[in-house]
């Protein structure tokens, strides 16, 4: 019968277009995103703003963010809220364009700092700057991040400088406690002295066992 046979020609049809609806979902058919180079200034910018919401630089940048009430008016322009570690206390940078902030560093310093952790002056960044991971950013995305930082308003804000070790300092800051045992024992062995079971940390983060 004549239904019968227009059965077959239906189903190739439909598998026809099955395929095509597919092979449009696969992503050498998807329209890949242009490159930095590709990129107006604007759609640069905006790239860079998403990247460093989504790394969480504003986290220690912003004043206020640590307490869940970030000042976007004062948008990645340097916390007095200091990290105390066996480097001292380090507080986050004026990331502004500004002449206290990162105004009159170039762009390949910036790139630098982001992905090397030094500064221009070659000094390195104190944690809990996280440049190893950031160090992995392609480079369309760390030049992404550079054009938006230079887009950002500028702030005046000179910020406290590294306190050294050992020295007193009496604003807010957040202290790391020395090391666990489980969290030296790697380095502790490539050290050639690893740590016994439950041994207690020093104050100077070094596991001790009481000797």
């Amino acid at each position: 019968m004549r239904w019968m046979r227009l059965v077959p020609m239906m189903l190739c049809a439909m598998c026809f277009v099955a395929s095509a609806v597919l092979w449009s979902c696969t992503p050498a058919a998807k329209q890949e995103a242009p490159s930095a180079a590709a990129m107006t200034p604007d759609q640069k910018v905006a790239r860079g703003r998403y990247l460093v919401t989504v790394l969480g630089c504003g986290d220690c940048h912003t004043p206020g963010s640590m307490y869940g009430a970030p000042d976007t008016t004062r948008l990645l322009s340097g916390s007095e809220l200091g990290w105390k570690g066996p480097w001292g206390i380090s507080f986050p940078h004026n990331l502004t364009p500004d002449s206290t902030g990162i105004g009159s560093w170039t762009e390949e310093q910036i790139v630098v700092a982001i992905r090397e952790g030094r500064r221009p002056d070659g000094s390195p960044l104190m944690p809990p700057m996280p440049w190893t991971d950031f160090a992995h950013l392609t480079d369309d995305d760390v030049h992404a991040v550079v054009a938006y930082l230079k887009s950002v308003p500028p702030v005046k804000h000179v910020n406290v400088k590294l306190v050294p070790p050992g020295q007193k300092y009496k604003g807010a800051y957040l202290q790391f406690p020395p090391p666990p045992a489980w969290d030296v024992q790697p380095h502790a062995a490539a050290a050639g002295a690893a740590p016994a079971a439950g041994a207690a940390p020093t104050k100077e983060g070094s596991p001790t066992t009481g000797k």
